[in-house]
């Protein structure tokens, strides 16, 4: 199934969740919250879900979910004022795994 091809009900918001809890953790909980959310796998460690939740209570109950553990979940969906907006919940930015890959554009000494 499409990450986007869902049927949205009226009164319910589409949310998108990017996890990673390291390779210790217990991920039993988060898919038992994403479970019981219906939510449908969208590649690695990402899933997304329609609800009639707000935010707020999204984030609650994942936090819940997940307890103390480390490691990090990206949200992203529409707040109360319905722009989109994403943000971790717990955890943050951490350098990608990308940075440095693109070739330096630094002017070189060339002889004419």
């Amino acid at each position: 199934m499409n990450c986007s091809a869902l049927e949205q009900p009226r009164g319910t918001a589409r949310f998108w969740l990017s996890y990673d809890l390291g390779l210790q953790a217990n991920y039993s909980p988060l898919y038992v919250w994403l479970d019981k959310a219906g939510a449908v796998e969208c590649g690695d460690s990402a899933a997304t879900f329609l609800t009639g939740k707000t935010r707020e209570q999204i984030t609650k109950e994942l936090i819940r979910a997940v307890g103390r553990q480390p490691g990090r979940l990206y949200l992203i969906g529409k707040n109360a004022a319905g722009k989109t907006f994403g943000g971790f919940i717990p955890g943050g930015r951490k350098r990608a795994p990308w940075s440095g890959f693109a070739e330096s554009t630094a002017e070189t000494d060339e002889e004419e």
